[in-house]
């Protein structure tokens, strides 16, 4: 098993409102890619950061293998989310991919 793992910081530009709704969509439109990514056994968003916190999300997601996370980078559903649901609102982005 390969646990990949993000974490964003959002623009600065954005008001608190508007991350919200941003974070809301994203968690929303990831964890809708379950059960259509092949190799992806387990996807999670998480959007309740404590304040003490310097990221405003984290994806949290296991894959079968390594080669299924490398599918899951280019298959068309999780790049159309990226594209419009994270990607235009994220100033930082940090990845950490392990075995498990």
């Amino acid at each position: 098993m390969v646990k990949h793992i993000i974490l964003w910081q959002l623009k600065d530009e954005l008001s608190d409102a508007e991350k919200a709704v941003v974070k809301a969509e994203a968690k929303a439109g990831l964890e809708s890619l379950a059960g259509k990514i092949p190799g992806l056994v387990d996807i999670r968003v998480n959007i309740n950061a404590l304040p003490s916190s310097n990221a405003d999300m984290m994806l949290d997601t296991t894959f079968e293998t390594a080669e299924a996370l490398k599918g899951y980078s280019t298959h068309p559903e999780h790049v159309a989310v990226a594209n419009s649901k994270v990607r235009p609102f994220y100033k930082n982005r940090v990845c950490l991919d392990f075995e498990v």
